[in-house]
């Protein structure tokens, strides 16, 4: 029964098991990831009746950041408020967090050995896989309007061929979606519902039910105080410590950006903090981002956690004053950190006035748009990954305003060509589990290195 006395609406100890070995079963991305949590809290505790989990997450969907995670929070926040929240949102990215980070102290110790270039010759092809079916799921959701492929079609034209940043790319799709939504209505409407009658016993948080606490300006203002100094105070600790021009300091302030544009989710601002971190920063190689995005594939939690591997290699390489090991750890815990503590701030500020705004048309409008232009910009990141997979050297081109990445043609790798084709054959042919191909591609990277073919 619901303790009225603390907010809880079930005991918080037992919320705290239910989150934890939800954590360890997220795999799959977003979609895998909300599933778990709608069979686990809709369907087999009845804790939040369906209607009411898919408004939270029509809202997290609004937002910057890992959706899937941002819905943990929101709903942990409905169970048990601000504390069940914190709790929630913690668990759902601490077993990824710790997995990634070992891996990533093995990639760095042990990556340049025979048998590691052979597992990443299979692994880096299932992920350009992987990627491209990405984009034809979200594209089937998303692009059902002819308006809606042009959005789509700019952004990835707009990112390929010329270049525009990232978050103006994302703006503008929301401002077309918002102009379609008040002069075409029928473009940005979508089709069907959500489907499925809620079956069984009354859950414990009904669909029409609010939540407690109600929104105010005192709320809003001490949220929003806490929560920016929460997540600056490790940045400007770090910059006080090793510079303002040190490369921990840049990865504070990069990423910390980056959380508050990743709309669409971890793929589509991957194409940008892979231009930044490998042709701005120098932080890794573009080969290195593709093997650290199958990392992160490889390990629980969102997939932005990729963000971690990134931070390692580039705080390990340019330590500064400090041994390479420790900056390496600093960077990834310095950078997870400015990438999820903004979740928890969206969600604790936002979600009383949520509770009291079930459909508003101008913001759903506007994330069509942006969704929309995320089909762009995944096709963006395929075809990043694919150039770098398949060729060992890529080269920049200019015509006028025209910016071309082109392989050199010389630098073409067989054995990743031949398991790209494979995995693509498994991912959208067989629709194979995304485990299963890793692993199945992994293994024809080591056969390919046992019988003599070069894999580097």
């Amino acid at each position: 029964m619901p303790d009225t006395r603390s907010g809880d609406v079930i005991p918080l100890r037992t919320a705290t098991k239910a989150w934890f070995l939800i954590s360890l079963q997220t795999f799959g991305g977003p979609a895998g990831q909300i599933a778990v949590m709608q069979r686990t809290l809709v369907e087999e505790k009845r804790w939040i009746g369906r209607q009411r989990f898919l408004h939270a997450l029509n809202y997290c969907m609004l937002l910057p950041g890992p959706e899937a995670q941002q819905l943990a929070i929101y709903v942990g926040w409905l169970l048990n408020g601000r504390r069940g929240g914190l709790i929630a949102g913690t668990l759902f990215v601490l077993p990824g967090m710790l997995a990634l980070l070992a891996l990533s102290a093995i990639y760095v110790a042990f990556g340049d050995t025979t048998a590691v270039n052979a597992l990443f010759a299979g692994i880096a092809p299932a992920v350009v896989a992987i990627v491209a079916q990405a984009v034809f799921r979200v594209g089937k959701r998303a692009l059902h309007h002819p308006a809606l492929v042009a959005i789509a079609a700019g952004a990835f034209a707009a990112l390929a061929l010329f270049a525009v940043p990232f978050p103006v790319v994302i703006a503008a799709a929301a401002a077309v979606g918002w102009v379609l939504g008040r002069f075409a209505p029928g473009v940005t409407e979508p089709r069907g519902g959500h489907g499925g009658a809620d079956d069984g016993p009354a859950p414990l948080i009904a669909d029409d039910a609010l939540h407690h606490e109600r929104p105010s300006a005192r709320r809003a203002a001490a949220v929003l105080g806490v929560g920016l100094v929460v997540w600056a105070a490790p940045v400007v600790a770090v910059a006080l410590l090793t510079g303002i021009g040190s490369t921990l300091t840049a990865q504070g302030l990069f990423f910390s950006g980056t959380a508050v544009i990743t709309f669409g989710g971890a793929y589509a601002v991957l194409a940008y903090v892979a231009q930044r971190a490998v042709e701005v920063y120098g932080w890794l190689s573009a080969g290195d981002m593709v093997r650290g995005l199958a990392l992160a594939e490889s390990t629980p939690g969102p997939l932005i956690m990729v963000v971690q591997f990134v931070a390692f290699l580039g705080a390990y390489h340019h330590p500064g004053g400090l041994d390479p090991w420790a900056a390496g750890v600093l960077g990834a815990l310095l950078t997870t950190w400015v990438t999820f503590v903004p979740c928890f701030l969206f969600i604790l500020l936002g979600a009383p006035y949520v509770e009291r705004l079930r459909h508003n048309r101008a913001l759903s409008a506007a994330l069509t748009g942006i969704t929309a232009a995320v089909v762009g910009v995944i096709a963006n990141l395929a075809l990043y990954f694919a150039l770098n997979t398949l060729f060992h050297a890529t080269a920049v081109h200019h015509f006028g305003p025209l910016r071309l990445a082109l392989p050199d043609l010389s630098t073409f790798r067989p054995v990743q060509a031949v398991i790209t084709a494979v995995a693509l054959v498994l991912v959208l042919g067989v629709r194979w589990s995304m485990p299963r191909v890793l692993i199945a591609c992994a293994g024809l990277g080591v056969v390919a290195a046992l019988v003599g073919l070069p894999v580097a």
